[in-house]
């Protein structure tokens, strides 16, 4: 805690909550990192590694997330430390929002992340007696079931063909490569494949494939389900490669969808790809993205890139509490039409002022969250 008590800045983290329950072993951390645009949202995670610097530096994201695409929420992030596949995941989910029922849904309203599925929220809004208590329930609930819409993926797939468009390419024909082929990659891969890209490479948890002249996307969908993350296992073993090496292959589009700091300066030296487009939240550092400056490589932030999932968590919390469910097709044009928007606004402003795309939306979010700061008084008089 000392540590996050040193790196606490302007924007926060306002709030820290750190709870635990001997019963179930349950360990967890809720922060709240800024609130001047609006109520902290967030995704919840599930993972046996969780610490309170790895919430804290997600919640900080969706501070930025939220304010590059210009919805009123502030940044939020929470986390329990438990094996998502365990048999006891219920009782510990169950006891972690119950120690929290001071938090939730008033300053925090609990989503999806790594290892928690839309029962997960369902969940909890049983926990606590309380349809706002989470957003990513079932749509038989009446929620947005963003894993099931691809919402996420679905964005980063505008944003890719926004940014090919914009550098007088075509998404038909691009040779694509994922790292990370679950709810983001797998739903980004259907889309460029609907757009005519040629997927050439995907990893999971279990290994990496390659096929130069491209993947079958719709076999490779149904063996994701079938197999989960085992679909690898599937590919013949000519195309298997070493776990990492889906990051360099040579490809038009490169789009890490699977967790944190992935590409540092080395990786980024042997990047072929032209363009990154970050499906995962801090796939790269900054040593990385200065690398890959240097070489001309175009890369989409995160916070830009996969913000569909934001703007799908904006309906559905606007929804809780309603009788109707959000429109499928009206978050889906909401997220294509704020996402291209959002990708050309950045990559022009990063061009216009020199600096790299994360400098340019990093700029763009923070003066929307110090003006927010300011009107309502938060800021040094």
């Amino acid at each position: 805690m000392d540590d996050l008590l040193a790196s606490m800045d302007e924007w926060g983290p306002e709030k820290v909550v750190c709870v635990s329950d001997s019963r179930t072993g349950m360990r967890g951390v809720l922060v709240i990192d800024n609130t001047a645009r609006g109520m902290g949202k967030g995704g919840t995670r599930m993972s046996p590694s969780v610490t309170v610097a790895e919430i804290a530096r997600l919640a900080r994201v969706m501070t930025w997330k939220w304010a590059a695409v210009d919805l009123f929420h502030g940044g939020a992030k929470a986390g329990i430390l438990a094996d998502p596949d365990s048999p006891d995941k219920e009782r510990v989910l169950r006891a972690f929002v119950r120690r929290l029922a001071d938090q939730i849904p008033s300053s925090y309203v609990a989503g999806l992340d790594m290892g928690m599925t839309e029962r997960d929220a369902a969940i909890i809004q049983d926990e606590l007696g309380d349809r706002g208590a989470a957003v990513g329930v079932p749509e038989q609930l009446g929620g947005v079931p963003y894993d099931e819409l691809g919402v996420t993926g679905y964005g980063v797939a505008e944003s890719v063909d926004a940014a090919l468009r914009r550098a007088g390419r075509s998404v038909k024909g691009a040779r694509v490569a994922f790292q990370g082929f679950g709810a983001v990659g797998l739903a980004a891969a259907r889309r460029l494949d609907e757009m005519g890209a040629s997927v050439v490479a995907l990893s999971t948890a279990r290994g990496a494939v390659h096929q130069p002249d491209g993947l079958d996307v719709p076999k490779w969908l149904a063996l994701r389900a079938e197999r989960g993350d085992d679909c690898v296992l599937a590919a013949a073993g000519g195309s298997r490669i070493a776990a990492g090496e889906e990051l360099v292959v040579d490809c038009d589009v490169l789009i890490p969808a699977a967790t944190q700091d992935v590409i540092d300066a080395g990786v980024a030296s042997r990047i072929r790809a032209s363009l990154v487009v970050e499906g995962a939240n801090l796939p790269t550092n900054a040593d990385a993205r200065t690398v890959l400056a240097q070489r001309g490589v175009t890369v989409v932030p995160d916070f830009i890139a996969n913000a569909g999932g934001v703007v799908a968590a904006a309906f559905a919390m606007d929804a809780r509490y309603s009788a109707f469910r959000p429109d499928p097709a009206a978050i889906f044009e909401a997220i294509a039409t704020r996402l291209r928007q959002n990708t050309h606004t950045v990559l022009d402003h990063a061009e216009s002022i020199g600096v790299t795309p994360h400098e340019a939306a990093l700029g763009i979010a923070t003066e929307r969250v110090r003006t927010a700061m300011q009107l309502r008084g938060r800021l040094p008089s």
